[in-house]
Parts: C-alpha cells; structure tokens; sequence
C-alpha cells in the first residue's frame, strides 16, 4: 500500500501542474456508486486550488468550498495517461496539455471523492490522525505521549494513524528494526530514549525514501509511470529468512494485527 514517501511524491508532482486547472468534468468509470465516490459529480465546474497531503491521503482543495479527497489504497496509481483498464476515474481539466487525470485501481480499495472542506464524517481514519512525521513540531516527546495511550503492540499502534501519520507497513517494519523495538511491544512500555530512536527513525526512513520516489513493489508509480527505487534500500521489510544488516542473524516473520511483519529477533529483542 502506497505510504506518506509514496503518496507525498504524487502530491509532488500533481503541485506542479494540477492547481489553477478547472475540472471540466468528473466521470466515475467501472467505479459503482457508494461512499468511495462519493460527490464526485460535484467537482465539474470548481477550480483546483491545490495539492495538499494528510498522513496516505492526498487533499485537493477546490473552488467553490469543497475537497477532493483521494486515498491511493493497495493498488491506486494516479497518471495523466489512459491506463486502458482497471480505470475508476477520469477527470477532463482545462487547458491545452496534461486535459486529463485518471485514477486506476485494480484492487477498489482507493477512494475518490468529493466532500465540503474539512468535513471527514465518513473518512475517520483522516478525521483521527496523529501529527505529521516530517513537520518540524513532530517530536519524541509528542510520539512518547502518543504511544502512552495505547497497550497495543507497537506495530499495531502505528498503525492505527493515532501516535503519527502516515506509517504502513513498510515503514513500520523499518522504523521499528532501526530504532531495535520488537514490534510485539506494547506501545505504553516504549521507554523514552527508545521512543527517541523511533522518531529519528521513522524521520530518516521517509526523507530516505522519498529521495529514492517512494518504495514500488508491485502497483505503485509515480504519476510519469515511473517507479519508486527505494526498495533496494529496505533492511527489513520483505526480508524474512534473509541475514539481519547488522547481526547476520536470519530476520524473522510473524503476523501482528493481521500484517505481515519482518524483524531480528536478535536486535529487537522483546523486553
């Protein structure tokens, strides 16, 4: 699933092309109706003021009050060109290059919808999310204080969005095997100093991938198709049974929170 690197390198380049362009029209193709799309219609005839991001979802603010809000989910890819299938979406914007936007998703999983500004009734996830991980205000202390509230093992907890935006999978795995957490633990027993090595963790993995475009294993591109190169650079997501970079012991596997989870047993001892 596409997370804050990837997500924050579509919004990227989208911001340079996309605001000041006016939705000509909004078409739901392949899409059905129901939440997902919600409202979509409503966006023919509104200009788009922006590209912002929150946490995995990308914010398009638009003219008459209202919000575009998209959420890639597993297998959403936002392109200027006709993907030919497993299309969902497709805007036609003004002016004489790049006149459309099209969202693909071969899983259904994404969402693209319309709703007034800053109203997320139906988007709890959006409406509940922790600060963002690479703002300067985002600190240990406020991670500390945000992992206190939750008895939940770490890797679930970050998950949840609740102590810091944006984290999946990916970089839960990372984060978790840099700052030598075992992802079983439960997030109110994180001590202080290793909450200081999580947060200088989770900060240095995201700037790290989204100098590389993100991480594409299998759906994720960048709006040009291109692919995101950082999963070359991955110490432990995906590698189970494949020496530890720094102990050689063999990463470990298990399932936390219905996910897959890779981490040392020997670096992340549980304690």
């Amino acid at each position: 699933m596409p997370e804050l690197p990837e997500v924050e390198t579509v919004r990227r380049e989208l911001d340079a092309w996309l605001p000041g362009r006016e939705i000509k029209r909004a078409e739901r193709v392949e899409a059905p109706s129901g939440p997902k799309y919600a409202g979509l219609r409503r966006a023919a005839g509104q200009r788009i003021e922006g590209v912002d991001r929150r946490g995995k979802f990308l914010l398009l603010p638009l003219s008459r009050g209202d919000e575009l809000v998209v959420h890639l989910g597993m297998t959403g890819v936002i392109s200027d060109r006709d993907p030919g299938e497993h299309l969902r979406v497709k805007l036609t914007l003004s002016g004489r290059s790049r006149r459309h936007l099209y969202f693909q998703d071969v899983r259904r999983f994404g969402r693209f919808l319309v709703v007034k500004a800053g109203v997320y009734d139906g988007l709890p996830t959006l409406a509940s999310m922790g600060p963002e991980p690479l703002e300067p205000a985002f600190n240990a202390e406020q991670l500390h204080a945000g992992l206190q509230r939750s008895t939940a093992p770490i890797k679930s907890c970050l998950l949840s969005q609740k102590p810091v935006a944006g984290l999946g999978n990916i970089y839960i795995d990372e984060a978790l095997w840099r700052a030598r957490i075992h992802p079983r633990t439960a997030a109110k027993r994180v001590s202080k100093n290793k909450t200081t090595r999580l947060h200088e963790a989770i900060v240095n993995v995201l700037r790290a991938s989204l100098e590389a475009k993100g991480t594409t294993l299998n759906d994720y591109r960048q709006v040009d198709g291109e692919e995101g190169e950082f999963a070359e650079q991955l110490d432990a997501y995906g590698r189970a049974g494949l020496p530890c970079r720094r102990c050689e012991h063999p990463l470990a596997h298990a399932t936390i929170g219905q996910r897959s989870t890779c981490f040392c047993s020997r670096c992340q001892r549980k304690r």
